[in-house]
């Protein structure tokens, strides 16, 4: 069983809301859309539903075209940031509503019922309504829905994005484990690129309505196949410059120059652009090849056991996240060292050279 999106488009007047794209999800696997707010992740996850007709293309499920297939007709669950469930009725009904409208018998709703709430911690719950439970609770019952329907497909429209900071913790990790062991193929639409490394799975950079990588998580993370996929799949922004490689060096800042590292090691001698993430930018020296960046500090971000610097080095920003606590004030020179090892080269065109 997989779902194909065969060329599909979705147009609005003059507008492109998603171009040509094709993709393949397959039974049992967990994919991750992930891509800023308007870049298409909800348009394609709606036309995947059946909720929107594509403009062109095909939709192919378990081997049958169901393109123009209404989403009543599919076995299918979305779950979206707002907590959207039945005001007036309970947690178990909330949960139980789609079995109901499936005629199944009251022995099995209740089986079923009381399975989602114990994966969920719901039990507690099962007697009161939306109203008397916190954001965490309601988006919980929302989720239980959907997989109490045993969906072949199960739809998850940034789900955990309402929620505050232990809540969306607590369910990241638990999401995967839901979902384990299913046979239904679960997409999950996030802005925030550490949410898809905790899920693994697959992932697909979106960018401008255009699907701009799609493989398993941990390639597309380490090797963007180009500029804009590196860029969506960083948070803080990947850190970009334009350089000239000479031999065994870089030439940067217009005449600073690094060791080229092992990144650029068969690369042609010209002009690239140089992308490192804020991670291979710290204040301690990394045993690699390093280059150095001096600037005037902008901003400084101390949480817990982290700290994030923005540099401005000659009219750029750089930022630096690295593990500790590293006092720098804000206004003051700094010194920063950079992996040139850990470097991603690509050409002006944005495309992967190394």
């Amino acid at each position: 069983m997989a779902l194909e999106l065969i060329e599909i488009t979705k147009r609005a007047g003059a507008d492109t809301h998603i171009h040509p794209t094709s993709l393949v999800l397959p039974q049992g696997s967990f994919n991750v859309l992930l891509g800023t707010t308007l870049s298409g992740k909800t348009t394609l996850m709606q036309i995947m539903a059946g909720i929107q007709p594509p403009t062109s293309g095909r939709i192919r499920f378990n081997g049958r075209d169901v393109t123009h297939v209404a989403v009543q007709k599919r076995n299918v669950s979305m779950v979206y940031q707002q907590f959207i469930n039945y005001p007036n009725f309970t947690v178990y009904d909330n949960i139980a509503s789609p079995l109901k409208v499936a005629g199944m018998s009251k022995a099995e709703i209740d089986r079923r019922v009381m399975a989602a709430a114990d994966l969920l911690r719901l039990r507690p719950m099962l007697k009161r309504r939306p109203s008397e439970l916190s954001g965490g609770q309601q988006q919980r019952t929302a989720i239980a829905r959907s997989i109490v329907k045993d969906s072949d497909l199960i739809l998850l429209d940034e789900p955990l994005a309402n929620l505050d900071y232990k809540l969306r913790e607590e369910l990241r990790d638990e999401l995967p484990r839901l979902f384990a062991g299913r046979n239904a193929i679960v997409v999950y639409a996030t802005t925030e690129p550490v949410e898809a490394l905790l899920f693994g799975g697959n992932t697909a950079t979106l960018h401008e309505g255009r699907v701009t990588q799609f493989g398993p998580t941990s390639s597309v993370y380490r090797e963007p196949k180009d500029l804009t996929s590196a860029q969506v799949f960083s948070d803080p922004p990947i850190n970009m410059t334009p350089v000239e490689k000479r031999g065994s060096q870089l030439q940067v800042f217009g005449g600073k120059t690094w060791p080229a590292g092992a990144a650029a090691r068969g690369l042609n001698d010209g002009s690239y652009i140089l992308a490192i993430r804020p991670h291979h930018v710290t204040p301690l020296p990394p045993e690699a090849s390093t280059g150095e960046l001096e600037g005037r500090v902008l901003v400084t971000e101390l949480s817990g056991s982290e700290s994030v610097i923005h540099l401005d080095v000659g009219g750029t920003t750089w930022v630096s996240q690295s593990h500790g606590i590293h006092p720098f004030e804000v206004g003051a020179h700094a010194r920063l060292h950079v992996d040139i090892d850990r470097g991603l080269f690509f050409a002006a065109n944005g495309e992967r050279v190394s």
